[in-house]
């Protein structure tokens, strides 16, 4: 027994003595691998007499080995590392990101981290466990469609960054994961932060920025086969690999994915494919680094959602997996009722280092994407929706038929980013920018009728084009005196957007939109020993409508104006070597934010409009605690209160034979914002009773959301209309409350020939709780009644996900 509780442990500095945090150990001799904390400092535990050998390796540094004899007593072995004489990456992701001392709240994810559970989700469900996240899934798996909430703030409101260059889509503003399947098995790090944060390339961050980092150098070749299968049909397979440094100089590394699922929701599948292909040339002052990534997308549609009607234990149907698009008849409906969309990204990215303290870097980057929607409609009015004069069969006149039709989207986005980097010391100062042009065609085409219309085939109902040219240029500093880090910041954008030609909804469309932002910043942090500092932040953030604001909107609304946010920060981080902690308050103050109504788009977008004033404030809480060798708990909170002051709006309104009538007018002095929980909170338990071994135990509470802006408060005068079936969901325009836990399971070994096997279980919502993450509701009133029309996204119960993967 006591040759069983021998250890290694030591600490990892440079040649100053500057300790580095995140440097990785291992030992080869079996393959266990550890991380310096704060401190430098390290650990293996419950070691056997014998002798190992330990790497040590940090970004930027040479590798350094030992090998250490352990005989009857336990070793400390320190590691001081060298600057590497070739460069790396870290340029390129600073000018986007915020340091560990910045005045503003974020958390690095590393790819140790992402990879726990990467068993074929998507990226947003890797982020779950961050402060102030909500996720959803349209097929309620976390395969296919996702979306990712952060302090409330939907996906179109974040800004995504891959390599400093921007993700969103220049338009929608959304940032569609789906589109790059297995990412995530791409990525070295991810910092998430919350709030407007650092200046950014791409659109203004309102609720939260995630910036990625795909691979960098690895010095040693390297294979790896990652495959998981699951419920409800789900697989996923993945090969890495690697050349290493070759000839001192060249890497090159790719990756192959592919991932299926049937999907929670009835036919709600996805058939998704990818690849990833990287080339780098490192020098002794520059990089150049090529990244070539390509995915494939055909889900079939699920963004209604499951009428409330259908939901509920006491429902008419009581089928939570209900899924009504592509209806044809009982029993029967369109197999290709998809979305099918391929995405190619290519990105040249350089660094130079021109002297110790200069550094440049700078990128150039084209996306092109391509696909389409298909749709199979009922019954649909041939000269309304078409355009197309009704024409006389046999004596009886063509107005209306069931048809087949798809929506197609043809875009290229390209541009240059860049940043000069200067840091003589105590000065840290960033001048970057970044100019990005988008030009997309939106075009439809009725590719079948069942009766005959006259038309020929892919008859083309309509075509509009959409530019936009993006401008910004940012200057960023960071000032160390004494104890105290003085930080500022400023961005300048300019956006010009135009939309020509008839739409969907045959309606002509001539937009042309031009904004100029000027988006400063402000912030200081005050150490107040090595472990524990406190800082302040001011922010502000400006940003221009999306395409469906103006094309969408409804017909009381006006044109869409640009948001302004004022973004207030004050926190607390404390860093111990088994415990750590940070506690934030903010306050953002918005004008003109655009709010979600509730309602969606034909295509399942939500449709916003702009209220004057509005605000969310909050406090979030996270932290890390390693209670024993064994067992460690992360947890996070966040308390807020996110409020819409006077807003007014009106409901539809029509008599009993649905003849207009008025609308019928709301009116609010203060009322909650839609899809804004005031209380999320995460939880992660790890106990490891063997070497190598773990099973952790991750909960989420997230509580009651409103549908809409209305806080579920009808107008005075109006009746209520009746349960449907007893069914609460039709009265009631609000997400339920819910908590959710799931399990993992993973164990890592080696045999000869194999680095490592690693073995990985997940079961998500183990207790198999039904609850709903998103959802839309249309209220209107008829003949004086008041009738909810609910629609709601159902998660998957208890499934599993099983994982092999094998590193050589």
């Amino acid at each position: 027994m006591a040759s069983a509780q021998l250890s290694i442990s030591g600490k990892v500095t440079n040649q100053t003595g500057e300790v580095l945090p995140g440097a990785t150990i291992t030992i080869a001799n079996p393959a266990q691998s550890s991380v310096a904390n704060a401190d430098g400092k390290y650990s293996f535990n419950n070691l056997n007499k014998g002798t190992y050998s330990l790497t040590v390796s940090y970004i930027g540094y040479l590798a350094v080995s030992k090998t250490i004899t352990l005989n009857a007593a336990s070793r400390v072995a320190d590691f001081t590392l060298t600057s590497s004489s070739l460069t790396t990456e870290t340029i390129t992701i600073t000018a986007t990101r915020a340091s560990k001392n910045s005045p503003t709240a974020f958390t690095n994810l590393s790819k140790k981290d992402l990879e726990k559970n990467n068993l074929g989700q998507d990226l947003p469900y890797l982020l779950n466990q961050t402060p102030s996240v909500v996720v959803s899934s349209d097929a309620g798996t976390g395969v296919g469609y996702t979306g990712i909430r952060i302090r409330g703030s939907d996906g179109s409101r974040i800004n995504v960054t891959v390599n400093g260059i921007p993700y969103n889509d220049s338009e929608s503003q959304g940032a569609f994961f789906v589109d790059v399947p297995d990412l995530a098995s791409s990525v070295n790090n991810i910092q998430v932060q919350r709030g407007v944060g650092t200046s950014t390339n791409g659109a203004g961050a309102f609720g939260g920025s995630i910036n990625i980092q795909t691979g960098t150098r690895r010095d040693t070749a390297y294979a790896e086969l990652n495959n998981t299968i699951g419920s409800y049909s789900t697989v996923k397979n993945t090969v890495n690999v690697g050349t290493g440094l070759l000839g001192d100089h060249f890497t090159f590394d790719g990756r192959l994915s592919r991932v299926q699922s049937n999907g929670y929701i009835d036919r709600a599948s996805s058939n998704l494919k990818s690849y990833f292909l990287s080339g780098a040339y490192y020098g002794k002052t520059a990089t150049i680094r090529a990244n070539v990534f390509t995915g494939y997308e055909r889900t079939y549609q699920a963004w209604n959602g499951v009428p409330d009607y259908v939901i509920g234990d006491n429902s008419i149907q009581n089928n939570r997996r209900y899924n009504e698009l592509g209806y044809i008849s009982e029993n029967n409906y369109y197999k290709d009722q998809v979305d099918d969309y391929t995405q190619h990204h290519y990105q040249l990215l350089y660094d130079q280092r021109i002297t110790p303290e200069l550094t440049f870097s700078g990128a150039l980057h084209y996306t092109k994407g391509a696909g389409y929607y298909e749709e199979y409609c009922k019954d649909d009015d041939l000269q309304g929706t078409y355009g197309i004069t009704p024409v006389i069969v046999g004596g009886d006149t063509i107005a209306s038929t069931n048809l087949a039709r798809r929506r197609w989207l043809d875009n290229d986005f390209y541009g240059v980013t860049y940043s000069l980097k200067y840091n003589p010391g105590k000065l840290n100062l960033i001048v970057g920018g970044a100019y990005n042009k988008y030009d997309g065609d939106h075009f439809g085409n009725v590719i079948y009728t069942e009766q005959s219309a006259g038309i020929g085939p892919n008859y083309e109902y309509y075509r509009n084009n959409a530019k936009k040219n993006d401008f910004n240029i940012f200057a960023r500093a960071e000032y160390q005196w004494g104890k105290v880090l003085l930080y500022g910041d400023v961005q300048y954008r300019n956006v010009y957007y135009k939309i020509y030609g008839p739409e969907n909804k045959q309606q002509f469309v001539n937009e042309l939109a031009k904004f100029n932002f000027v988006n400063p910043k402000a912030g200081v942090t005050y150490q107040i020993d090595q472990h524990n500092n406190v800082y302040f932040s001011f922010a502000v953030g400006n940003r221009e409508p999306n395409r469906n604001d103006y094309t969408d909107r409804l017909a009381d609304q006006n044109k869409p104006k640009s948001e302004n946010l004022k973004d207030f920060e004050l926190g607390y981080r404390t860093t111990q070597s088994n415990f750590s902690a940070g506690i934030n308050a903010y306050y953002m103050l918005y004008k003109n934010q655009l709010v979600i109504t509730g309602q969606l788009n034909d295509v399942g977008s939500q449709i916003r409009k702009n209220v004057d004033d509005s605000y969310r404030a909050g406090i979030e809480v996270d932290g890390r605690v390693k209670i024993t060798n064994q067992l460690s708990w992360a947890a996070n909170a966040t308390i807020s209160t996110n409020k819409i002051k006077n807003l007014s709006q009106a409901l539809s309104n029509t008599t009993e034979d649905y003849a207009p009538l008025p609308p019928v007018p709301q009116f609010f002095s203060k009322t909650n914002i839609a899809y804004s929980p005031s209380f999320i909170g995460g939880s992660e338990i790890t106990f490891a009773p063997v070497k190598r071994g773990s099973i952790a135990f991750i909960s989420k509470y997230v509580s009651k959301q409103y549908l809409d802006n209305t806080s579920n408060v009808n107008p005075d005068g109006i009746t209520t209309s009746p349960d449907v079936a007893n069914n609460s969901y039709a009265v009631n325009r609000f997400l339920k409350s819910y908590f959710v836990s799931d399990v993992r399971l993973n164990y890592n070994f080696s045999v000869s020939g194999v680095k490592n096997i690693g073995l990985t279980l997940l079961v998500n919502n183990v207790f198999s709780k039904k609850y709903e993450a998103n959802g839309a509701t249309y209220p209107g009133v008829t003949a004086g009644t008041l009738y909810n029309y609910n629609y709601f996204f159902p998660q998957a119960t208890r499934n599993l996900l099983a994982s092999v993967s094998l590193s050589f």
